[in-house]
């Protein structure tokens, strides 16, 4: 679906991609993993042909460079920075869109809206949206023509925890439904739960290109696991999980725990086995 060949850009003396060659199947989700600075958000913008680069980039068989209308109209981006207009209501917004796209004036968008949990919304001012909303009225946008498509430029970087959970939820759903997406984010959780395959980069250049289970095992680093217990278990826990070696300290309304990859399960099947129930738990990667 997607074909990368020595992909190269330099803004001045400064080399943001350097030499990048890579594939990406249909139905395939892969993730650029990487510091702030690393090119992730430079390759997204060269894959659509937003800046002039060096190389060669072929989507769905058609050249980037001198195809970019035809692609992009093949794809839905989720930019890290949004911009709406702050006056206009979600619906106005859908149907603002969707001229744009030219999808004409009666284009019936409310099973999208209904799909991502926004119907209850539409009426309502986009100043006025959580940013869990605002992120999702991005997807629906980027979803208007249902492309087979997606890029997201680290699509959960500005929401909460749970806003972040519901986020990741949709794009479970959208992969499972085979779209291909190409995904940029510095969250080890999120390559986790969502990648087939990570392009780790740094300083431009790809270190590695692996599943994520085998990058997590290279990396060998320790996940914080925050678990919420009743209050009468939490020094019970501290106390079980300390003695099975683990770095483990009370924390508010839980434990606080830190776990190798690949063995978050353990605390929590060590304290259901003693019987102290876990009634939540949170990820700090």
């Amino acid at each position: 679906m997607i074909h990368v060949s020595h992909l190269t850009k330099k803004f001045g003396g400064l080399t943001a991609v350097d030499d990048l060659t890579f594939t990406v199947g249909q139905g395939e989700v892969v993730a650029l993993w990487g510091a702030n600075g690393a090119g992730k958000t430079t390759v997204l913008r060269c894959l659509l042909n937003l800046t002039p680069y060096q190389g060669d980039i072929t989507i769905a068989g058609m050249n980037a460079a001198t195809q970019g209308k035809a692609i992009r109209q093949r794809i839905g981006f989720v930019p890290q920075e949004l911009t709406f207009h702050d006056d206009m209501t979600v619906q106005e917004t859908m149907q603002f869109y969707a001229l744009l796209r030219k999808l004409g004036y009666d284009y019936n968008f409310m099973p999208l809206l209904a799909s991502l949990a926004l119907a209850p919304h539409q009426n309502k001012r986009v100043r006025d949206l959580s940013g869990g909303l605002k992120q999702r009225l991005a997807l629906a946008l980027a979803l208007l023509s249902d492309p087979p498509i997606l890029f997201l430029d680290e699509p959960t970087a500005s929401l909460d925890v749970n806003a972040r959970h519901d986020f990741l939820a949709l794009l479970l759903e959208l992969k499972q439904a085979g779209k291909t997406m190409i995904f940029s984010s510095h969250r080890l959780e999120e390559m986790l739960a969502l990648a087939d395959r990570v392009l780790m980069m740094a300083q431009g250049r790809v270190q590695a290109d692996c599943p994520p289970s085998q990058l997590t095992r290279s990396l060998g680093r320790a996940t914080t696991l925050y678990l919420y217990v009743p209050t009468e278990g939490i020094e019970p826990a501290v106390s079980l999980l300390h003695a099975h070696g683990l770095n483990v300290s009370r924390n508010g309304h839980g434990v606080r725990v830190q776990v190798q990859p690949g063995a978050k399960g353990e605390p929590l099947n060590m304290l259901c086995a003693a019987g102290i129930p876990v009634e939540d738990f949170e990820l700090d990667a």
